[in-house]
């Protein structure tokens, strides 16, 4: 029963986060002042030929106003020519320096692309798997401004195929829903206490450069979280928003690829593996123990298997995501992130990505 009291709090805490999130607006109800930003959208590309397009497709259809660049880190895949054939003139496209050491390569490609973004205001960093609606840069600015925040994680609505996808990929929003105080997190002044997905981030210039920009987080796997940490440690704010309206994003096409993404950097999510099995523990028990007691016996464990459920349900729905049948596994969903942690720590420091080992990304 202590369990349920457990899970019906948390469950309370959803909905209140999910009330509480950030949201744009229509630019109709709130019209973009051309003179007050000018934006810059920031493009990292490593051998994402196969999966780019679409990507480039929709900031074709951004306004004209807003700059476009885009950085080749060393793609060995034609990355740049599907650039150049699909953007033509209407993008800026750079050739990535060669990784200096000390540096992870996404902070690398993204510091790079700072420095080339002249003189914006506002820099929009973009992974190559979100797909941006026509007005989403005018709107995450809009919100940007109207939330009194220097950086803005609009988090994209999370597509899926596979089933493993459907299982795991909606925790991301589910664990910050469920466990994040998003206004205590804003009003903070606390590093510890800051969230930030680097699929869709956008940030204020001035605030990027106190933060010391990518620089500062150069040797970060998890270098989006750790950039709003960098902001929060120079003064800045940080808010988190539901982007499902703006963007969307399939991270993995495969339960392969999935594993392969989790392991490189999951482990950076913990503190240390104490932490880790810590966390572990508690999700373990409330979310796949507590359901399970109904096995033998125990009327509870189907009010806590209800109560869990209902969280994923809250989460989904206040995020864009698939809710049923998706949200009746959460058991499964809980137990296979456990394996993914475990696998990120048994095979930290011997995981490669895109041809490059993890402390060389």
């Amino acid at each position: 029963m202590i369990a349920c009291a457990a899970l019906l709090a948390l469950l309370v805490h959803t909905l209140v986060n999910a009330r509480l999130l950030r949201r744009p607006i229509s630019t109709a109800d709130s019209p973009v002042d051309s003179a007050a930003d000018s934006v810059a959208v920031l493009l990292p590309l490593r051998d994402e030929a196969g999966r780019v397009e679409p990507c480039l497709r929709a900031l074709l259809e951004l306004p004209p106003a807003v700059r476009l660049l885009i950085l080749d880190d060393g793609s060995s895949d034609g990355t740049a020519e599907l650039v150049r054939r699909v953007a033509g003139d209407r993008v800026t496209l750079l050739a990535g320096r060669p990784l200096p050491p000390g540096w992870l390569g996404k902070p690398h490609a993204c510091q790079q692309l700072a420095d080339a973004a002249g003189d914006a205001t506002v820099l929009v960093f973009l992974d190559a798997d979100v797909v941006l609606a026509p007005d989403a840069v005018d709107r995450a600015t809009v919100l940007l401004r109207r939330s009194d925040v220097d950086l803005l994680s609009p988090y994209p609505r999370i597509e899926t195929g596979t089933a493993g996808e459907r299982l795991v990929q909606p925790l991301l929003q589910w664990s910050w829903l469920t466990f994040l105080p998003l206004r205590a997190m804003e009003r903070s002044p606390r590093p510890s206490l800051a969230a930030a997905g680097g699929q869709f981030l956008v940030v204020r210039r001035d605030a990027y450069v106190r933060a010391g920009g990518h620089a500062a987080v150069r040797d970060k796997v998890l270098e989006d979280i750790e950039l709003a940490r960098a902001v929060k440690r120079a003064g800045g704010k940080i808010a988190l928003a539901d982007g499902s309206g703006l963007a969307r994003c399939r991270m993995y096409d495969s339960w392969s690829e999935l594993a392969e993404g989790y392991s490189k950097s999951l482990w950076a999510s913990f503190g240390s593996p104490a932490g880790a099995a810590a966390v572990l523990g508690l999700l373990l028990a409330l979310y796949v123990v507590a359901p399970a007691s109904v096995l033998f016996g125990q009327w509870w464990g189907l009010l806590a298997y209800g109560l869990g459920v209902a969280g994923r349900v809250v989460s989904a729905r206040a995020t864009g995501g698939r809710v049923l049948p998706d949200a009746l596994a959460h058991p499964v969903s809980v137990l296979l992130f456990a394996w993914l942690v475990v696998r990120s720590f048994a095979r930290r420091g011997r995981t490669t990505w895109k041809g490059r080992p993890t402390w060389q990304l």
